[in-house]
């Protein structure tokens, strides 16, 4: 097998064949999926093992007072054997990693071969292809949870470890000082924990991640930002709580506590930084300084990590082990994200380059992943890189067709939801459009609907939905609820034999768009429209049209400037509403895949900048790919959709619905739209009426509708695994 290795006299990182470790009693042997470079204490080692012999004696103290004491005892020629064999070898490096259990030892009964575990231990998680973990140093993962996202369970104890030694209270106020892995995750375990966070670090970026994961108010520490957020959160009276998650030789962390804490308040040290206490100041605060050992109870103790022999929970409440799946369960539960943390992921074969990219700065990252080539097989999430895309199934016999209306019939439409995408976006086209009756309005809420009825003339209010179900007057229903309830809500519409409009999302998981799939089968009603309007906008529509037919392969760019969403946004709540690609990324695959007149076959996703940006790269049969980039950190002034189709020797060009041009034998560019951008809302409904009252085929397929729903999904399947997801057509 494979390992990261260093030798500290030199300095030399190298990825060496070793043999596999031996599966012994009281732990597993673990195949690793993903590992964490912990971009702290790791690339300290690797930092101090390139410098010279003296560089290192200054920057390890304590190892020095080791080597005196040795000399006194051994004498010289025998401590300097010692310590030059013990420099001149390989060490290990990582102490943080999931995996899968392939070997179980003697003694074990609570795993078993095929498990997902995440793993402790810089003796035991190594940067390895696999690993023997005791007892103790391993947690299972709970189902649904991302290998990667597991990876990061030590760092995340560590971090826990530290919270738990600040004690802190409901409403209380913290400050974290140092904002790289341990206090970005720091930050968040003390937010979920009902407190107020200010955050402090040089570093811009890492402040913005900082707000964006939690945090009150963040700034450098050597400006006037951070006091100023302290002395509005506190009333001048300073933090409760100051957690110190900061490195280097700087005394300015321990000092910056001493100011913002308040009278007897709590100093927490997770990190490894200079500890020059200025006695007065701490004195006078009588202030409580306290230590955070790594991962918990147990560490350090041979006989708890070794042997497997437990703390009575009586006793001692939270371990190591405990710490551990406690973090993991917070990680399944969503109350901690680490999936914005990660700024890369290298193939385990690039561990040298990579750690020397990191130590030159050339790579800036907060958490770096390992991805083992193992992972794709062995890892219950990426054992399936092929997502299958369900097969649209509906018998002609069954069918149930929508029987044309006489054209002096109004259609009578029902909505469910009246949030501001359907009263801004949808109702409007519809309340004056001739031929349609806006029956009812369903809401959770009898005020929202109150409010729609007075506002667009719908003749009924209610919150009853299964009325307007059971109501057989009503044609189509309107679907337009958060994105959690589209599916089960349009199951319920299909049963009830209704056309059915929802807005995009179709489905949030594989399991609902089957469920969607199913009702349709047993109810023979395809009648079904998603809103993906994009494709109905008459600039586009125009554009595609001058463009015209192609022979050969295309080229697609879709720049989406997102932006960011504003703070409480429900759009943020992704382990409710979905990721907010899954929530809107349809419109731009659709749009993609209605251009190129086909469905994607495999989907390859990345998130560079470890944020809300991805990549996103479609293929499709003829070899024609798109690239999606939807990106939330451009600046708000630049358009929001721009997109280039490129093909036999023609490019069109779209700018943000308000100017196309198409460049070929001729160039035709679009006069500027007179009145806002038409992103073909109207278009789409008017589509939708016409299929309601002539009893005509849906604007789009629904096949094309599934398979747009499955690519979107399948980007989320990328991320989590890393390698592109084919998308294999169900038989």
């Amino acid at each position: 097998m494979k390992q990261v290795v260093q030798n500290y006299k030199s300095g030399e990182l190298a990825v060496l064949d070793v043999p596999v470790p031996v599966c012994k009693p009281g732990g597993v042997l673990v195949r690793s999926a993903y590992s964490l470079i912990s971009t702290g204490t790791e690339l300290m080692k690797v930092s101090e093992a390139g410098m010279s012999m003296l560089g290192k004696a200054r920057s390890r103290p304590d190892q020095v007072a080791k080597v005196m004491q040795s000399v006194a005892t051994n004498g010289v020629p025998a401590t300097y054997r010692k310590v030059m064999g013990k420099l001149d070898s390989y060490t290990p490096l990582g102490y943080s990693l999931c995996g899968v259990v392939e070997q179980v030892g003697a003694g074990i009964d609570d795993v078993k071969v095929g498990d997902l575990v995440a793993c402790a231990g810089n003796e035991h998680a190594l940067h390895a292809e696999l690993n023997w973990v005791p007892k103790n140093l391993y947690a299972s993962v709970p189902d649904g949870l991302a290998p990667r996202h597991a990876a990061f369970g030590t760092v995340g104890s560590i971090a826990m470890q530290g919270v738990r030694q600040g004690e802190p209270q409901l409403g209380e106020v913290a400050l974290v000082i140092g904002l790289g892995l341990i206090g970005q995750l720091v930050v968040q375990l003390l937010t979920a924990s009902g407190v107020r966070v200010v955050g402090a670090d040089p570093d811009p970026a890492r402040c913005e991640l900082a707000a964006r994961l939690g945090a009150a108010a963040c700034g450098d520490p050597g400006s006037a930002a951070v006091e100023t957020a302290v002395a509005e959160l506190t009333g001048g009276h300073g933090v409760d709580q100051v957690y110190l998650a900061a490195g280097g030789g700087s005394n300015q962390p321990v000092e910056l506590a001493a100011r913002l804490c308040r009278d007897r308040g709590r100093v927490v040290d997770i990190g490894k930084c200079r500890l020059d206490l200025p006695w007065n100041a701490y004195y006078e605060k009588e202030l409580d300084v306290r230590f955070s050992r790594s991962y918990g109870p147990g560490r350090y103790d041979p006989e708890y990590e070794l042997e497997g022999r437990d703390y009575p929970i009586g006793y001692v409440r939270w371990t190591e082990r405990r710490n551990l799946a406690c973090f993991l369960d917070l990680l399944a539960r969503g109350s901690v994200d680490v999936e914005p943390l990660v700024s890369h992921i290298a193939d385990f074969d690039d561990a040298v380059e990579t750690y020397q990219r990191l130590k030159d700065g050339e790579l800036k990252a907060v958490a770096v992943l390992f991805r083992y080539p193992e992972q794709a097989q062995d890892t219950a999430e990426a054992a399936a890189p092929v997502v299958a895309v369900p097969a649209v199934a509906v018998s002609t016999k069954s069918m149930k067709p929508s029987p044309a209306r006489a054209t002096s019939t109004p259609v009578k439409l029902a909505f469910v939801g009246a949030g501001n995408y359907a009263t801004s976006m949808l109702l409007p086209h519809l309340a004056q459009r001739e031929g349609v009756e806006l029956s009812t309005v369903v809401t959770t809420t009898a005020l929202s609907a109150a409010n729609a009825q007075r506002k667009f003339g719908f003749a009924e209010a209610t919150t009853d939905l299964d009325a307007v179900l059971g109501d057989k007057s009503i044609d189509a229903v309107f679907v337009v609820t958060r994105h959690s309830s589209h599916a089960e809500l349009t199951r319920q519409a299909l049963l009830a034999g209704k056309t059915v409009f929802v807005e995009k999302p179709l489905a949030l998981t594989e399991d609902e768009l089957a469920g969607v799939l199913a009702a349709v089968e047993e109810s023979g009603n395809d009648r079904l429209q998603v809103g993906f309007n994009r494709r109905f906008a008459p600039l586009l529509q125009e554009a595609r049209k001058r463009f015209g037919t192609r022979t050969g392969p295309a080229s697609l760019r879709y720049l989406v400037n997102a932006g960011r969403l504003q703070h409480g946004s429900w759009y943020l709540q992704q382990g409710t509403e979905g990721s907010r690609f899954e929530g809107e990324g349809g419109h731009f695959i659709d749009t993609a895949s209605w251009l190129l007149e086909a469905d994607p076959v495999s989907v390859y996703a990345v998130a560079p900048s470890g944020n809300e940006d991805l990549q996103v790269v479609l293929r499709y049969p003829d070899g024609s790919t798109a690239t999606i980039s939807y990106v939330t950190t451009g600046a708000p002034g630049f358009p929001k959709e721009t997109l280039d189709l490129v093909a036999d020797g023609k490019v069109l060009r779209l700018d943000d619905f308000v100017r196309a041009s198409v460049y070929g034998r001729k160039k035709w560019v679009s006069s500027r739209l007179p009145k806002a951008r038409d992103k073909g809302q109207s278009a789409e409904l008017a589509a939708f009426i016409k299929a309601v009252r002539t009893g005509g085929p849906m604007p789009v397929p629904l096949e094309s509708l599934v398979a747009t729903t499955a690519a979107t999904l399948a980007v989320q399947a990328g991320l989590a695994g890393g390698v592109p997801v084919t998308l294999e057509r169900a038989r």
